[in-house]
């Protein structure tokens, strides 16, 4: 399950081996009101996927549960705001943002560079990967090599979509508005393999003991980041010092403990 634990984050884009984050705030050329903004208004509304196991998702009563939600949490009690949830189609969850639908996208999106020509984004708070997931009886697929004439299952305008672009040879790509859809066609053999976000695999393994499998490949390395406009540099910043507080207090890691059973916080 460590290696199942390893991955995360959806999202569209490049390489991300080649992203930089730090901790150096951007430097906004003057105030520019967002975190004021955010606070006058006593909230702020966050883009999501809300069918994203682990990271959030809804439990048996309809409420939304996961690591991210636990981690707006943190940032609404730092930040002496409320946070509002807004579940958005994740293939254009950016355009969203910038069309000012909501102040942040707090959903497991991957750092990368094509994402960053659009919004900036906090430091990370997760580190993960693209990983493969087939069907527990199937012994037949061990590699990304053994994908070649099959079907394979992604979720749209995902990172996974890309990296499952990248592989040669597969038959059809099957794309999916969540990743609960990909699973269910899995199971009944409609595709031979999906690729995921490492989180999401090991979530789908522990709820099935038995029916899939997640093999050991690591597609793509990702960092996971937390987006807001490029003019919200006040907003960013703050939200980007309670990050770095709950690396520092031990909080994200407890939290990591929590939803995966490890730290993926390094």
């Amino acid at each position: 399950m460590s290696m199942a634990l390893s991955g995360c984050g959806s999202s569209q884009s490049a390489d991300t081996n080649k992203t930089k984050s730090t901790s150096e705030q951007l430097t906004p050329v003057e105030s520019d009101g967002s975190l004021e903004r955010v606070k006058q208004a006593g909230k702020i509304v966050i883009g999501v996927d809300d069918n994203f196991p682990p990271m959030e998702y809804r439990d048996d009563n309809g409420e939304l549960v996961g690591f991210d939600v636990d981690l707006s949490k943190e940032i609404e009690k730092a930040l002496g705001v409320k946070m509002e949830w807004m579940p958005t189609d994740w293939n254009g969850v950016i355009i969203a943002l910038n069309s000012k639908k909501f102040d942040m996208i707090l959903s497991s999106m991957s750092i990368t560079e094509e994402r960053a020509k659009s919004v900036n984004f906090t430091d990370p708070y997760l580190y993960g990967s693209q990983m493969i997931v087939v069907r527990g009886d199937n012994k037949e697929i061990n590699s990304s090599k053994d994908l070649k004439g099959k079907i394979v299952g992604v979720q749209l305008g995902s990172t996974s979509e890309e990296a499952a672009r990248k592989i040669d040879g597969i038959r059809e790509i099957k794309t999916y508005s969540q990743y609960p859809e990909a699973f269910a066609d899995l199971s009944i053999g409609r595709t031979d393999a999906v690729v995921v976000d490492g989180m999401v695999g090991g979530y789908f393994l522990t709820k099935n003991p038995g029916n899939y499998r997640i093999l050991d490949e690591e597609l793509v390395k990702e960092p996971v980041g937390i987006a807001f406009r490029k003019e919200d540099v006040e907003l960013r910043n703050a939200v980007n010092d309670v990050i770095n507080e709950l690396k520092q207090n031990g909080k994200l890691r407890e939290l990591s403990l929590k939803w995966f059973g490890v730290d993926m916080t390094q």
